[in-house]
């Protein structure tokens, strides 16, 4: 089905939701139908955050009782007229939302389980707000004299109309967030935040954003629901039935898709309407707990995801059955790793400017110093070798530089522009690019996508389409246009290191830093990074390197610094440097120094 054939599509399926009153529908079935678009409404809203970035909330529920009570008083309460009320209760709940993100977000430690449980507290601490106070004082607040649109041909249209409204608005921002940059940085901070932040994602404002809709949307099917029940009260509204059951339907739908919740809602609703009626209701409370349970077990990504990954694990077979006997491995005999050293460089410039200007750099763990007075400098496409013993402080240095860490003192100037203490991802839209000695990919998603984020949230401002050029122009530089389906595991370890280097490039970085990207490659595999490095340098790319193969970083470096206890104890032409008695004790010990 193409994307005309499934817009018409979805156009019929609107065209006839909207006209099912005026055509007969009968009030049950309006009834039941806004019950399936209450609970989409919800499970959809939730995903919003939880899904996309991971962090999950018990405290929809809480968002759901603001939206609530926020009809209670400003419709039966201050008069307001219904449409204004149910828009001010979702304000409410997303102004709770921001409050309570501005505190927890900015918490490194405040992730996955400590989320869940600062969220699940709200909905009680609002409770006990709302009993004690004139919102609620305790009996409940009713609803039945607020004056109610008619919508619809019976009243019961009202209700039905309002909530096919709510969801399909719901429901189309979730898909925009999904395809969206932002959306792709959300599923980022579900795989790694770290890494996703020092990638260019501003992790804390997309969290803040997806938080505040999610709770809006909350909100306003909450105020709907309160004019749809007639009566609220603590009791009912800020129960755990509400966030269990969104979670519930999301995770059986697919959270990591935008219509998973959708389809969660729609199943769960349905089942509970038939195996819960009358009075076999015990049982079939059972029977569905019982296959809910038996299908996350055998589903555990969910109904959308579980498709997916066996749709993707055809396509990857199909390329393979595609190419056939055509590839050739080059896993037979490695010959001797011999790397020359060019007769000049484009660094010998003497009127080369520095990029990278770092003095008096400093961090210490708990009166640990992993840093002590560092002072280096990188000129304009020039190659730094920075070398030093296990622990010497060079991946502190790099952490430190890329803003993963605030420095203890010291000073940062990243293309004349002081840059120490700031965000990683405002570092990164700076110019400065990184590297994991371990590869961080983003497993959850495809190659390509991985690049992809990676321009998006680089220096320049980039459409999808310009994104996604600048992606597959990395990718073909680092030999990995044909993997652009493959999900990061499905790599081996030389072609996930040449997708942190793909990553670190589609940012167009001025300053990159090489974390040992060559640690683990056979001698081939290292004799072609090497070249793509020079590669690199050529475009006009400056480049820390730090690495423990002494041939390519001979072979590489203009000049060399080495690090030894977190204190620079060389600097200078790497012959040099690496014969000095410093450098050589730092690396074997007194004996052979002397």
């Amino acid at each position: 089905m193409n994307k005309i054939q499934r817009y018409s599509l979805l156009l019929v399926v609107l065209a006839l939701l909207f006209a099912a009153p005026y055509l007969g529908l009968p009030v049950h079935l309006q009834s039941l139908l806004y019950v399936i678009f209450f609970w989409m409404t919800l499970a959809t809203s939730w995903n919003m955050l939880s899904g996309y970035s991971g962090y999950f909330s018990f405290g929809h529920g809480a968002f759901f009782g603001v939206g609530m009570y926020g009809m209670a008083t400003l419709a039966a309460k201050a008069d307001w007229p219904v449409v204004p009320a149910a828009l001010g209760s979702g304000v409410l709940a997303a102004l709770l939302a921001l409050a309570i993100g501005a505190l927890v977000f900015n918490v490194r430690k405040i992730r996955g389980e400590s989320f869940a449980l600062i969220t699940l507290a709200v909905g009680f601490v609002l409770a006990t707000v709302v009993v004690n106070t004139p919102i609620d004082g305790g009996p409940g607040v009713y609803l039945m004299g607020v004056n109610l649109p008619q919508w619809g041909p019976k009243p019961a249209s009202t209700f039905y109309y309002a909530s096919l409204v709510l969801t399909v608005l719901c429901v189309a921002a979730a898909w925009w967030l999904f395809h969206a940059r932002a959306g792709l940085g959300l599923l980022a901070i579900h795989d790694d935040e770290d890494a996703a932040e020092v990638n260019g994602v501003p992790t804390f404002w997309l969290k803040m954003g997806a938080f505040a809709l999610s709770s809006f949307f909350a909100g306003v099917m909450g105020a709907i629901h309160a004019l749809y029940v007639s009566y609220v009260t603590v009791g009912e509204t800020f129960n755990i039935t509400v966030p269990l059951t969104v979670v519930l339907m999301s995770v059986l739908g697919g959270s990591r898709h935008w219509a998973g919740p959708m389809l969660g809602g729609i199943l769960i609703t349905l089942l509970l309407n038939a195996f819960t009626a009358g009075e076999s209701a015990l049982v079939g409370k059972i029977i569905i707990g019982l296959v809910l349970a038996g299908a996350v077990l055998v589903m555990p990504r969910g109904i959308l995801g579980t498709w997916q990954l066996r749709q993707h694990k055809r396509l990857i077979q199909r390329s393979k059955d595609l190419a056939g006997d055509a590839h050739v491995s080059d896993h037979g005999s490695e010959d001797a790793l011999v790397l020359e050293r060019p007769l000049t460089r484009p660094a010998d410039a003497p009127d080369r400017q520095k990029v990278l200007e770092v003095r008096g750099l400093s961090k210490h763990f708990s009166g640990i110093r992993a840093l002590n007075q560092v002072d280096l400098d990188l000129y304009q496409g020039e190659i730094l070798g920075l070398l030093g013993p296990n622990g010497s402080g060079k991946s502190t240095f790099i952490n430190v530089v890329t803003g993963h860490y605030r420095p203890t003192a010291g000073s940062v100037l990243l293309r004349g522009q002081s840059c120490a203490g700031w965000p990683a991802h405002r570092i990164r839209r700076q110019g400065l690019s990184r590297t994991y000695q371990i590869p961080r990919p983003f497993n959850g998603l495809t190659v390509l996508q991985n690049v992809t984020l990676a321009a998006h949230y680089g220096g320049a401002r980039l459409t999808d389409a310009q994104a996604l050029a600048e992606a597959r122009e990395w990718m073909l530089f680092t030999g990995l246009q044909d993997k652009g389906d493959h999900f990061p595991d499905e790599l081996n370890l030389h072609q996930r290191k040449f997708l942190e280097l793909a990553r670190a490039l589609a940012a167009r970085p001025q300053v990159l830093l090489l974390d040992e990207v060559l640690s683990g490659l056979t001698p081939s595999e290292i004799g072609a990074a090497v070249q793509t490095i020079r590669r690199i340098r050529e475009r006009g790319t400056s480049i820390v390197f730090v690495e423990h193969v002494m041939s390519a970083v001979l072979a590489l470096s203009d000049r060399l610094v080495v690090l030894n206890q977190g204190e620079v104890i060389a600097e200078g032409h790497p012959q040099d440097v690496m014969s000095r008695p410093e450098v050589v004790r730092a690396y074997l010990g007194d004996e052979a120094a002397v």
